[in-house]
């Protein structure tokens, strides 16, 4: 089969370890190169239809973060070991290493939205046989990437199944708490900077959703404000708080709820 993209590199088998696999695509919608990181789990039967789970990470970080820093692969590896979870693969992409975080969305002529959710899931596919009938995608991300999270869960409801966010930015300004980029250059083509606003888009036909805060995070009260409002107009989710701040002692916890979210509606 002719691939989708005009190059791609994907890490040979005898020099990974983890199960951790690395693919590099070209792509208009980068207008060059963009990375995953891959978790796929060693499966005894013969499947090409595993759900994949997309995590996405903050500002600063890159495809290897959620892995090398999150552990992500580890936690989803547990609950497959211990049958909390059926196998799926999980997807950790960049977010494209526009300034200190790209904020998922099209500016500066890159399609960051479509580079997650139509580049990604068609390369996993396309070179990942263990995925290659996968008809179930989820999306999740901490801090910047529950706001892309939950973004482009709700812009493209077709999509996606599930949707979760931990510790997530909930209105483009607060980019401003941790990027040097000023706001305006983010504002190009984006129409809807705020996540109630694309919820509002498609409240009605919404994949499933979840969010959660630390109490001691920063981003407390914006994540408190997005349930109120989530409430007041009947939309169906789950939001939780827990101890904690905006670190990774806090999602290295939490992970989990994401993954087991997703394998309820996958």
């Amino acid at each position: 089969m002719a691939s989708s993209f005009k190059t791609v590199e994907l890490s040979d088998t005898p020099f990974e370890s983890q199960g951790l696999r690395f693919l590099t695509i070209k792509t208009p919608h980068l207008q060059g190169r963009g990375d995953i990181c891959l978790y796929v789990p060693d499966v005894k039967e013969a499947v090409d239809d595993l759900p994949i789970y997309i995590l996405l990470h903050g500002v600063y970080g890159s495809a290897w973060i959620w892995a090398m820093k999150g552990g992500a692969h580890k936690a989803a590896e547990k609950l497959m070991n211990t049958n909390t979870i059926d196998p799926a693969i999980i997807a950790m992409p960049s977010d494209g290493l526009w300034g200190d975080g790209s904020a998922y969305f099209s500016h500066h002529s890159k399609s960051f939205d479509n580079w997650i959710v139509n580049d990604v899931v068609t390369a996993i596919k396309e070179n990942i046989p263990q995925a290659k009938n996968s008809i179930a995608t989820c999306i999740g991300g901490l801090s910047m990437g529950g706001y892309g999270a939950l973004s482009l869960g709700a812009k493209f409801p077709e999509k996606f199944k599930a949707i979760s966010g931990h510790s997530s930015i909930t209105k483009l300004e607060q980019m401003a708490l941790f990027v040097e980029e000023p706001l305006n250059e983010y504002l190009d083509n984006n129409n809807l900077p705020d996540v109630i606003d694309c919820i509002k888009l498609n409240k009605d036909k919404l994949p499933k959703l979840r969010f959660d805060c630390g109490i001691k995070d920063e981003l407390i009260e914006p994540n408190r404000l997005l349930h109120k409002e989530l409430k007041a107009l009947n939309i169906d989710h789950i939001y939780e708080e827990f101890d904690g701040g905006h670190e990774w002692p806090y999602w290295i916890k939490h992970v989990e709820k994401t993954l087991k979210f997703f394998n309820a509606y996958k």
